[in-house]
């Protein structure tokens, strides 16, 4: 499980790099390493599928958000072939815009399939 979860978690630290990717060939690259060719996204605001469609929607959020970095600030934690982990986006002034969750499900080539993120902290029990 260890080695699975490291692998796992390599591929989750490309998706984040895929966010931060400004040159569009390199972000290509990046989605191909990260994710499986039926590739889905989707959080409250974005969606997209297939590589084409997140290295679109990627660049479309660049646009709105220049200088913002995301990074991952949760372990993550997996079983079977979903996982979640938590993220933040950062402004250029150090300040958090906006934080969330992402769950994952994980193809069998151990890329990832999907992505639905949500935003702000999970909801208390």
């Amino acid at each position: 499980m260890t080695t699975q979860t490291s692998t796992l978690t390599e591929i989750i630290d490309t998706y984040i790099d895929m966010w931060n990717e400004e040159d569009a060939g390199r972000r290509a690259e990046l989605i191909r390493n990260a994710w499986a060719s039926d590739a889905r996204y989707r959080d409250p605001l974005l969606e997209a599928d297939g590589y084409d469609g997140l290295s679109e929607m990627v660049g479309t959020l660049q646009g709105h958000y220049p200088g913002h970095r995301f990074s991952r600030t949760s372990g993550v934690d997996t079983h079977h072939d979903v996982a979640r982990f938590g993220w933040q986006l950062v402004a250029p002034d150090g300040a958090v815009f906006v934080a969330g969750v992402d769950v994952v499900t994980v193809a069998d080539d151990g890329r990832l399939r999907t992505v639905t993120g949500f935003f702000g902290e999970p909801p208390a029990s």
